[in-house]
């Protein structure tokens, strides 16, 4: 591709980080939820979505350690996958009306995400967009108990906040420190009912994650050495776990990857996959990791040459030998994992490519500058096509 600019290889080292975020990791420390939040609040709204929380008896065991604890609670489960500025506001909007003054999110990451706008919303007056597209800002929200249930998004470790507006298709996210979690309860038990497909999807999304911070233009030596980690145990555990052929020590290695993965992206950002995917799950509701499988190995193939000893570095952790390799080893693991899909499988058409490639440069502006090429609207609507 031509008119593209690469990343440069070596810069002076000088970086600031900062990741306000209390982590507590570990079986069987959700029965500590009510021990946690009492210091932050008296009645707590707790966020999930519509049944899962509910059947898995999650729920039940988390509103019983907040009474427990002597927290009143309340109940908002309207939360769907890609959620809704909408309905951030609603349950903002229920957070005030009960005066609740912690949030509480049992989910994955559409539910921590709209728990994390819901609580922003509660003490912040107007449109949740305005703060997305920094029209306003806003530095304080009601405090956050974060409770993951798939090990994929990472939100619990990070201050973003991803929603769509149903309006226009616009997915972006809300970005502050005063979304970080005041604790973040990572308890890899309560990731052992996802169901497979779910397991693939966000397992996915979280090797994502640490793979574009890892290549980030604005990575540092911090992000670097978490990515590269978390990397690691994704390659090393992903599979097996899928394939029941791995112990609990799997199941919190991914665990562990997928927090990681939501921290470096604080930090480092992500880069044209998650910039590419967020149009077509916008306009099109698909599921996140999914709409990441389309499109990562092309965008890989697209960007390696920007930085080719940092994508050699991952495609040797999954048994490759150079930066070349890479998009075919993430081809490998998507088969093996039953994700291997494109973009026509997931609904989209040629028609929509002109609408994503311009939703792209609006809402995922940083994304596209972060990638280790930085493309053209055009180029990316190739990428599109190619993806398809």
């Amino acid at each position: 591709m031509e008119n593209v600019i690469t990343q440069e290889s070596s810069k002076a080292i000088e970086f600031n980080y900062y990741l306000p975020v209390n982590i507590v990791f570990g079986s069987g420390k959700v029965n500590k939820a009510g021990e946690l939040a009492k210091t932050y609040g008296k009645k707590a709204l707790i966020v999930t979505g519509k049944s899962s929380a509910k059947k898995s008896g999650l729920y039940d065991k988390v509103n019983d350690s907040l009474k427990k604890a002597g927290l009143e609670t309340e109940l908002f489960d309207k939360v769907s996958q890609n959620p809704l500025t909408t309905t951030a506001g609603e349950g903002a909007a229920y957070a005030k009306e009960k005066g609740c003054d912690v949030v509480v999110a049992i989910g994955g990451g559409s539910i921590m995400d709209c728990a994390k706008a819901i609580a922003f919303l509660a003490v912040n007056d107007g449109d949740v967009s305005d703060y997305i597209f920094g029209k306003k800002s806003g530095d304080k929200a009601l405090p956050l108990i974060l409770i993951p249930t798939t090990c994929g998004t990472g939100s619990e470790g990070n201050g973003f906040a991803v929603l769509t507006n149903p309006d226009n298709g616009d997915k972006k996210s809300l970005r502050c420190n005063a979304i970080v979690a005041k604790v973040s309860i990572v308890d890899p038990e309560c990731m052992m009912t996802m169901p497979k497909s779910v397991l693939a999807s966000v397992g996915f999304d979280a090797l994502c994650h640490c793979m574009e911070a890892y290549t980030s233009r604005i990575a540092q030596p911090f992000t670097d050495a978490l990515s590269l980690y978390a990397i690691g145990l994704i390659a090393g555990n992903l599979v097996n776990v899928y394939s029941d052929n791995a112990g609990k020590d799997g199941w919190e290695k991914i665990t562990l990857a997928s927090t990681i993965g939501g921290m470096v992206i604080n930090t480092a950002g992500v880069t044209l996959a998650h910039g590419m995917e967020h149009p077509a799950s916008g306009l099109r509701d698909i599921v996140h990791g999914k709409g990441l499988a389309a499109l990562t190995p092309a965008i890989i193939e697209a960007s390696y040459t920007g930085n080719e000893s940092k994508f050699a570095d991952i495609a040797k952790l999954f048994g490759g030998k150079e930066a070349k390799d890479l998009a075919l080893k993430i081809r490998e693991l998507l088969k093996s994992i039953n994700l291997n899909c494109t973009l026509s499988d997931l609904g989209i058409e040629e028609k929509d490519i002109p609408w994503m490639a311009e939703n792209c440069m609006k809402v995922s502006a940083a994304s596209v500058a972060n990638n280790p090429v930085v493309f053209t609207q055009e180029q990316i609507a190739d990428i599109y096509k190619k993806a398809l």
